[in-house]
C-alpha cells in the first residue's frame, strides 16, 4: 500500500486528457476502452467504491436483443454486445452463464405479444430465437406452472454477476494507466482553456473531455455547465435470493410476459442461486426494500414456479433505474447519448440493458472523446485481467497445490460460500476498503447466514490491511482512494 498523503486536497491541480464521472459499469467500461487510445483518463466517483450505485442491483441477465425498437441503436448494441459477451468475459476473467432464456405467456393476448416479439428479433438479427407450444415449454422447464400457452426461446440471453464485471473493467483501466480517485464528488464544472475543470470535494481536475456516466445524478451533472434537456426520473423494485439449495429451481432464465400487469423474471445466478424479481416503486430512489414490493414477488413466483419454497430466501435488495424523460414529460425510450458542448458526452437513463451494452457503449464513448482528441491507438493496451483465484470447485488435489503455494487458501473465512482468507486478501489488495467490497469481490457473506459467522473475521482483516482501527471500518471506507490500483489516502 502506498503511504498516506499528508493533506485530506489535493495540492495541487491533476491534468488529464478524459475525466469519467461515475464509477458504475458504464463509467468502468468507459474508462477502460479509454486506455486502447493514447490518451490519459481518471475515473470520479462519489462513494468509496466502483459500482456501488445503480449497478450494484439489477436483474444480471445479458440480453440477446429481440426486445428493443428495430434500427435503434440499443437494439445494435445489444444485439452486438449479446453476440460477443462469452469474449468480453474471457478477457476480463469474469464468470458467464449463456444458459438461455424463456419467455412464457398464460393466455392469448401475451401469446401475440410474444409472436410480436420473435418477428421484432428476427428483424434486429437475433435469428436463433423459437416459439414453443407450451407443452415444449413445460418439457423444456418442467418447474413451470401448468398452462402455459407459448414461450419465446432464445439460448443466447445469459447471466453474469454485475459487480464482477464492473470491478473487472475498472482493474483493467487500472492496469492500463488509467487513474480513480474513490470518494470523490464532483461540485462543479467549469470551461477552461482547451477543455474543462470539474470541482469535487477533494479538490479541482483539469481535462480536455469529459464523460459523463454518472447514473441517477447524470442530468445534475450535465446541468452543472449546460442548460437541462433530459431528467432522471427514477423507479425502484424489489428482489429477492433463493438459496442455491432450493429445489424445482429452473435452469434457464424465465420471464413472464402477463396478460396484463408488470411481468417477473427468475435467473439462476453464476453463483448457483436463484434471483427473484422484479417488483416497482414509482418516483423514488430508495434502496429500502418495500414490504408490498417484496410480497408482489412472492406471488409472481407462486403463480409460475409454484414448487418453489419461499423459506429458502436468503436475502432480499432494492435496486433503483434511472428512467430518462424529456421536459415535456416524455420518456426517451432509447439510450440518451447527448454532447452539449464540444468535447463533453453525457449519457442519461441508462438502464436496461444498460449492463448488457455497457462494453459497446463505453467503447461509444471512448472512441468519440478520442476521435475529438485526436488520439492514436495504444498498442500496447492489454485487454486481459485475470480474476481473483477461486477455491471452491477444485479437486482435492487442486486445493492441496494452491494451499502449498499459498497457506492462506487452506484457512477458509466464509463456509457458506467456501471463500477463503487468501481470497479476502487479494480482494482488499484490488481496493476493497469495505465489508461489502469484499462480498462484491469474493462472494464472502452472500451465502445462507448472510455473513453471520464471518463478517467480524471480514472486518478484522480490513482493518489490519488497511492500517485502520476496527472502529472505522465502515460501509463509506476510510476515505481511500484508488491511484493505479493501489490504495492510498487522498
Amino acid at each position: 500500500m502506498t503511504a498516506p498523503a499528508s493533506s485530506s486536497t489535493l495540492t495541487e491541480m491533476p491534468a488529464f486528457d478524459v475525466a469519467v464521472i461515475g464509477g458504475g459499469l458504464l463509467g468502468c467500461f468507459a474508462a477502460r476502452n479509454l486506455m486502447r487510445w493514447k490518451l490519459s483518463a481518471v475515473l470520479l466517483e462519489a462513494r468509496a467504491d466502483v459500482c456501488s450505485g445503480i449497478s450494484r442491483a439489477n436483474t444480471a441477465i445479458v440480453y440477446p436483443g429481440y426486445d428493443n425498437e428495430p434500427g435503434s441503436l440499443k437494439a445494435e448494441m445489444t444485439v452486438r454486445a449479446g453476440t460477443g459477451f462469452g469474449a468480453l468475459c474471457d478477457e476480463l476473467g469474469v464468470r458467464f452463464s449463456r444458459c438461455g432464456s424463456l419467455m412464457v405467456s398464460y393466455g392469448p393476448k401475451a401469446d401475440g405479444v410474444l409472436r410480436r416479439k420473435l418477428q421484432q428479433g428476427f428483424k434486429n438479427g437475433v435469428n436463433d430465437l423459437r416459439l414453443l407450444s407450451g407443452e415444449a415449454a413445460l418439457a423444456l422447464e418442467p418447474a413451470l406452472a401448468r398452462g402455459v400457452s407459448s414461450a419465446l426461446y432464445s439460448p443466447g440471453a445469459g447471466t453474469v454477476d454485475p459487480w464482477e464485471l464492473g470491478l473487472a473493467a475498472c482493474e483493467n483501466a487500472l492496469a492500463n494507466g488509467a487513474k480513480a480517485y474513490m470518494n470523490t464528488s464532483v461540485t462543479g464544472i467549469s470551461r477552461a482553456q482547451g477543455g474543462y475543470i470539474v470541482h469535487t470535494s477533494r479538490g479541482s481536475f483539469s481535462c480536455r473531455a469529459v464523460i459523463n456516466c454518472a447514473g441517477l445524478s447524470a442530468d445534475k451533472i450535465q446541468e452543472l455547465l449546460f442548460p437541462p434537456s433530459v431528467q432522471i426520473a427514477p423507479t425502484a423494485a424489489d428482489y429477492l435470493v433463493l438459496d442455491k439449495a432450493a429445489e424445482n429451481a429452473p435452469a434457464h432464465i424465465i420471464q413472464y410476459e402477463p396478460e396484463y400487469g408488470r411481468g417477473f423474471s427468475a435467473v439462476p445466478t453464476v453463483d448457483g442461486s436463484l434471483l427473484l424479481g422484479p417488483s416497482e416503486r414509482e418516483n423514488t430512489a430508495d434502496f429500502a426494500t418495500d414490504p408490498k414490493g417484496l410480497s408482489f414477488v412472492m406471488e409472481q413466483t407462486g403463480k409460475i414456479l409454484p414448487g418453489l419454497s419461499m423459506d429458502m430466501v436468503i436475502r432480499s435488495f432494492a435496486a433503483v433505474r434511472p428512467n430518462s424523460v424529456r421536459p415535456d414529460g416524455r420518456g426517451t425510450g432509447s439510450f440518451v447519448i447527448e454532447t452539449p458542448g464540444e468535447g463533453f458526452w453525457s449519457f442519461i437513463g441508462i438502464k436496461t440493458p444498460g449492463m448488457t451494452c455497457a462494453q459497446e457503449l463505453g467503447t461509444y464513448g471512448a472512441d468519440k472523446a478520442a476521435e475529438y482528441l485526436g488520439a492514436d491507438i495504444n498498442s500496447s493496451f492489454c485487454p486481459i485481467r485475470t480474476g481473483i483465484k477461486r477455491a471452491h470447485g477444485m479437486s482435492l488435489e487442486q486445493r492441496k497445490n494452491l494451499i502449498a503455494s499459498d497457506p492462506d487458501y487452506g484457512e477458509v473465512i466464509c463456509h457458506c460460500e467456501d471463500i477463503t482468507k487468501a481470497e479476502i486478501l487479494e480482494a482488499i489488495r484490488r481496493g476493497a476498503v469495505t465489508v461489502d467490497g469484499i462480498k462484491r469481490r469474493t462472494g464472502a457473506a452472500m451465502g445462507r447466514c448472510q455473513g453471520g459467522r464471518c463478517q467480524q473475521e471480514l472486518t478484522a482483516l480490513l482493518a489490519r490491511e488497511l492500517g485502520i482501527d476496527v472502529s472505522r471500518v465502515t460501509k463509506d471506507g476510510p476515505g481511500s482512494v484508488i491511484l493505479g490500483g493501489r490504495h492510498g489516502t487522498l
